[in-house]
C-alpha cells in the first residue's frame, strides 16, 4: 500500500484535521439500553460506596449487597447482546475441515440447541422465582426475585435473539461458524 492511499490527517498547514462520523444510536437494542442502564446504576452505586468509605468514613452497608445484584444483572442482560450480535466463545476450526453438508448440518444444531438452552434457563428460572417468592434480600427489604427477574428477562432475550439468529442464518444459507469472517450484519 502506497502512502498516498491512506487518509490524510494532517493538513498542509501541518495542523491535525480529523472528522468523527455522526453517532448513530438507531441500531441499539432494548437489552443494550437496559444493561447500559444498569451498567451505570453499578457505577453510580460504587461510587456512592467508596465516598462514603473513604470520604465520609462511614461506609453505607447496602451499597455492597446492591452493586453484586447489579453486577449480576449487568452480566444477564447484556449476554443478550452477545447472542444478538453472535460473537460468544466459539471454535469454528473443525468447520474449515468439514464437508459442506456435515458442517451446514452442525451449524444448524449448534443453532437449536443455543435456542433450547436458553428457553430452558427462562423456564428454571420462571420456576425458581415461583418456590422463592417469600424470599427477601439479607439486608435490603426487597423481595429477592427481582434479582430473578432480571435474569429471566436476560433469560428471555438471549432466547429471543437465539430465534433471530436461527433465522438470519436460515436465511442466509450459513453461519458465522462456517464462515468466520462473515456477521450478522453480513444479510
Amino acid at each position: 500500500m502506497d502512502l498516498d492511499d491512506l487518509p490524510k490527517v494532517m493538513g498542509d498547514d501541518g495542523e491535525f484535521h480529523a472528522v468523527d462520523e455522526e453517532v448513530d444510536l438507531s441500531g441499539t437494542t432494548p437489552e443494550a439500553w437496559a444493561a447500559l442502564a444498569l451498567f451505570w446504576a453499578l457505577g453510580a452505586t460504587v461510587f456512592y460506596q467508596f465516598f462514603t468509605r473513604y470520604a465520609l468514613n462511614n461506609s453505607a452497608a447496602w451499597t455492597e449487597e446492591i452493586a453484586r445484584y447489579l453486577l449480576i444483572g449487568t452480566v444477564f442482560v447484556g449476554a443478550a447482546i452477545g447472542v444478538a450480535k453472535n460473537n460468544h466463545i466459539q471454535v469454528d476450526l473443525l468447520y474449515r475441515y468439514l464437508p459442506h453438508a456435515v458442517g451446514r448440518g452442525l451449524s444448524l444444531l449448534v443453532d437449536v440447541v443455543r435456542l433450547a438452552f436458553f428457553g430452558a434457563m427462562s423456564w428454571f428460572t420462571l420456576q425458581m422465582m415461583k418456590k422463592m417468592d417469600s424470599y427477601q434480600m439479607t439486608i435490603v427489604d426487597l423481595p429477592m426475585n427481582i434479582v430473578y427477574g432480571v435474569c429471566l428477562f436476560g433469560f428471555a432475550m438471549m432466547a429471543l435473539r437465539s430465534v433471530w439468529v436461527l433465522r438470519v442464518h436460515l436465511r442466509r444459507g450459513y453461519s458465522v461458524l462456517e464462515r468466520p469472517e462473515s456477521t450478522m450484519d453480513d444479510r
